[in-house]
């Protein structure tokens, strides 16, 4: 077996997840609900930028992340965005554990 036909069995093995299905589900369930949708990816936006900031600044700006943790408090009140922000964390978590399990796989040749 080569490495793309090795690459697309775990393309393939992803998308039966449990992780990558609940996370579809989840997304799915939201993406019905228009204002929930809005209100996510407006958090979802704040978060970055406030992520952004800090990795430019080095620090982060306390006002800043006080407004983004209230809103997520605000939305995981909701069933639906609880369940898709615990969905999409576990999905993520996969993702970072298959990219940390090729990373070291491949750091004898990509060191100086």
């Amino acid at each position: 077996m080569n490495v793309y036909d090795t690459a697309n069995k775990l393309a393939g093995e992803i998308k039966t997840s449990e992780e990558y299905n609940n996370f579809k589900i989840a997304k799915e369930a939201i993406n019905l609900n228009q204002d929930l949708k809005k209100k996510i990816h407006e958090f979802n936006q704040k978060r970055y930028e406030v992520q952004l900031n800090a990795m430019q600044t080095g620090k982060n700006d306390e006002e800043k992340f006080k407004k983004v943790q209230e809103m997520y408090i605000e939305l995981i009140e909701n069933t639906d965005a609880k369940k898709y922000f615990e969905a999409e964390t576990k999905f993520n978590i996969l993702i970072a554990d298959v990219n940390k399990i090729i990373g070291e796989s491949i750091q004898d040749v990509m060191k100086d």
